[in-house]
């Protein structure tokens, strides 16, 4: 790898997580304003919580998946809620369709099954949790940390959050950049070669790419797409499955490790069965 590419790298992590960092500061600093409130909205509206997090997901933007995770973590997410969230979001996906101005007329119902796939998911999963009684960490046991009572509104409104949004931060550039050199150095070709190996295993090829858990593996099947390369049932199998770098937020905690890896298993078995579903209907 030359030391240019790797200069390239170096920037686009920095800028990508940069993006990361002011999303999650920006909000944490208004939660640390209301979270009782929303603690209290979150329990008592848990059934129709996942609605508003695939809405959430839905967001075009690389920290909303982060930030899902992170209020997972924390209690104020139920898995179901984060589940709807990571399935519908589409990191850099939407704004590429939208500026490219080709094939806007999928851009809709590609949305609108994401949105739909990621509501139904969350509402089965969150159901599924409850009765089974595995809800220990779900939003009846938020543990928001109610900072604002304690201490001065600096502290509690500008520097905790600021604190916690750097952790993040800097968690998602050695991510970012540690991704980025291995893509760098597998070169996006290998990748495209991949997906492009088996038309008929194209779902499950652009699921797999879509577990990278960078913006580059959503671009690729994107730009895939719009080159003509990649059917639209395709594009959305990677695309459901394709939650950034918020999954490896909860790969962050010990105690969400377990969980991680049973939402990372529903996102990728969700991905490919509507992915061959939609191909089945809209054609390989």
């Amino acid at each position: 790898m030359s030391f240019d590419l790797f200069l390239d790298i170096a920037k686009d992590a920095f800028f990508d997580s940069i993006k990361v960092f002011v999303f999650v500061f920006a909000f944490h600093m208004l939660l640390s304003f209301f979270e009782d409130r929303i603690a209290s909205i979150l329990v008592s509206k848990r059934n129709r919580a996942p609605v508003f997090g695939a809405l959430f997901g839905l967001i075009p933007q690389c920290g909303t998946s982060v930030l899902a995770s992170d209020l997972y973590v924390r209690g104020f997410l139920s898995m179901g809620t984060l589940l709807a969230a990571f399935l519908s979001c589409s990191d850099e996906a939407v704004i590429i369709i939208m500026t490219s101005g080709r094939r806007m007329d999928t851009l809709l119902p590609l949305l609108g099954l994401k949105f739909a796939i990621g509501t139904v998911v969350g509402l089965a999963v969150n159901a599924l949790v409850k009765k089974a009684g595995c809800d220990s960490m779900e939003e009846g046991s938020i543990h928001y940390e109610g900072h604002a009572h304690s201490e001065t509104k600096l502290v509690a409104h500008v520097l905790h959050p600021l604190h916690h949004s750097l952790g993040i931060f800097i968690y998602v550039l050695v991510i970012n950049l540690v991704l980025g050199v291995i893509i760098g150095l597998a070169g996006e070709d290998a990748l495209v070669s991949f997906i492009s190996s088996g038309r008929y295993f194209a779902p499950v090829l652009a699921s797999i790419v879509g577990l990278i858990p960078n913006c580059a593996s959503s671009v690729l099947l994107t730009e895939l797409y719009l080159n003509g390369s990649l059917a639209f049932g395709s594009l959305l199998a990677g695309l459901l499955v394709n939650s950034g770098l918020g999954v490896l937020i909860l790969f962050k905690k010990k105690n969400t490790v377990n969980n991680a890896f049973v939402i990372v298993g529903i996102c990728f078995a969700v991905s490919v069965v509507s992915g061959y579903v939609t191909c089945l209907v809209a054609g390989f």
